[in-house]
């Protein structure tokens, strides 16, 4: 797989965090605020569980909440950093359908916060394409702008772990 290209002029996004589907919510570290300069997204208790995919200090969630972090950059992924996105989305999907409020996070909420919640509308049953449709309708145009990401979904995470475990 190749890896993605940059693109640096990528926008803030205009909210900490969006809601995809009922309970499932995608977001980030840094979000645009009402004075239209960045600010940081502190996650208090407004999620049952809560998904880390880049962990940065004092950026919450408070004592209580479930969170399960897994740092992995935006970029290529090794077979053990595409299997713990594969984990993530299996704990989405079973706090959602147990009724919880899950927010899966990474620095903006475009991208590797994109690939788990991609992943768990896949393991929910929809398409891989209705899943990006539905998250850059709901999150923003931005989002999952990683090609290579989008490569990792319309390959199959599982397909795409294999494939890199073996190139390793």
């Amino acid at each position: 797989m190749r890896a993605r290209r940059r693109q640096p002029d990528v926008p803030v996004p205009d909210s900490p965090w969006s809601e995809i589907v009922p309970g499932l919510w995608m977001g980030g570290h840094q979000y645009t605020g009402r004075s239209g300069e960045p600010e940081f997204a502190v996650v208090h208790d407004e999620f049952d569980l809560v998904l880390t995919l880049l962990r940065l200090p004092g950026h919450g969630p408070e004592p209580g909440v479930e969170h399960h972090v897994w740092d992995i950059p935006d970029g290529p992924l090794d077979g053990t950093q595409l299997a713990g996105v594969m984990r993530l989305a299996r704990t989405a999907t079973e706090a959602l359908d147990e009724g919880r409020r899950v927010l899966v996070r990474c620095f903006h909420g475009y991208n590797r916060s994109g690939l788990v919640v991609a992943h768990a509308l896949i393991l929910a049953g929809r398409t891989t394409d209705e899943a990006i449709r539905l998250i850059r309708s709901r999150r923003s145009p931005w989002a999952l702008h990683n090609e290579l990401f989008v490569e990792y979904l319309r390959t199959g995470l599982a397909t795409a772990r294999l494939l890199e475990e073996l190139a390793e």
